[in-house]
């Protein structure tokens, strides 16, 4: 008798745990997206959008130096946006006629569907559309990456090599801390549940919290140049917008393209005639030092590079943007 009331009331306490979680929970998962900083509103606000297959593809495009025929177009890292280039932005104006950036599908503020299958490739033919849109898709256009763009840049690279009608015509491409190997490339654990997790992915995209992506993203700046909280709340929000969070299992598939085609993507950087170089920020723990940097210079013996201070990481646009912008500057004014 006294185990039958013990048992009841156990289930009595569990009815009442449930009937208060699943508001609780219903309440977590339909929190809203952090409003943007003024400076984030600001970049949105000088932005533009164009649609590519019925998506919008938000873009920056800054007419810099009159007269001159360079063009820069950048392409940023997983899991940001281009707003990771806005340090060096007025730098880069200073230098070129025309500086481009685009969120990739999945990201910031372009379009985030969901099913969705995202990959590389259709990342590249959306760079190609972009310049098009802007009729710039007969200029030497000058490609400038960070990861995940470095892996696009590799397969605009490789159409480009191919030499087919409509590709880009690449002057140079100046990589920097990308798993273009993917050999010397270590994931963070949480890219690893995502990209492999199955039935999980779903569930973590949904738990997942900007308390969630400060611990997992801050451990990839360097000790001295870790980003401020308001700084990592302007990449949560560009990663809440539209509901990114729940994509970001799907983007990460890139892991698993890279490693496929890895003979394709190596391969045209390692045969392409154009002047490449390499930013390094050598703290990086996702393309750890010396491993990759010694496999990048054994792959691509003419490639230049830049190694940046000691305590600079994953991120050296942001880090160190001064020394980014310098050591670009120095490539650039090479050729």
């Amino acid at each position: 008798m006294v185990r039958r009331d013990r048992l009841r009331r156990m289930r009595e306490w569990w009815v009442q745990v449930g009937l208060l979680a699943v508001p609780l929970l219903a309440a977590y998962l339909h929190i809203p997206p952090p409003q943007l900083s003024p400076a984030l509103h600001s970049w949105k606000s000088s932005g533009k959008f164009f649609t590519y297959k019925g998506l919008r593809i938000f873009y920056q495009d800054s007419v810099g130096v009159v007269g001159s025929p360079e063009i820069v177009v950048l392409l940023h890292g997983f899991p940001t946006s281009s707003y990771d280039w806005y340090k060096i932005w007025e730098g880069l104006t200073l230098r070129f006629h025309r500086v481009i950036a685009l969120d990739f599908l999945g990201f910031g503020f372009s379009d985030k569907p969901r099913p969705h299958h995202y990959s590389i490739f259709e990342q590249a033919s959306i760079v190609e559309s972009l310049l098009r849109h802007l009729g710039l898709h007969n200029r030497r256009i000058n490609l400038l990456s960070h990861d995940y763009g470095d892996i696009v840049a590799q397969e605009l690279i490789y159409r480009y090599k191919q030499n087919r009608s409509g590709r880009l015509t690449i002057k140079s491409l100046c990589l920097s801390n990308g798993g273009i190997f993917p050999e010397t490339h270590r994931p963070l654990l949480l890219q690893k549940l995502l990209k492999d997790g199955g039935v999980l992915s779903p569930i973590l995209t949904r738990l997942m919290n900007f308390f969630v992506f400060s611990r997992g993203l801050t451990p990839v700046f360097g000790p001295y140049t870790r980003p401020s909280e308001s700084e990592l709340w302007d990449m949560w929000a560009g990663i809440r917008n539209n509901d990114g969070n729940l994509v970001i299992d799907s983007l990460l598939q890139y892991i698993n393209q890279r490693k496929k085609f890895k003979r394709r993507w190596v391969g045209a950087l390692a045969s392409v005639s154009i002047p490449i170089h390499f930013i390094y920020g050598p703290l990086d723990p996702v393309n750890p030092y010396p491993e990759f940097l010694e496999l990048y210079r054994k792959t691509l013996p003419r490639s230049t590079v830049s190694i940046l201070d000691d305590h600079i990481s994953h991120y050296p646009q942001l880090e160190d943007p001064m020394g980014f912008l310098n050591a670009y500057m120095g490539f650039i004014n090479s050729f």
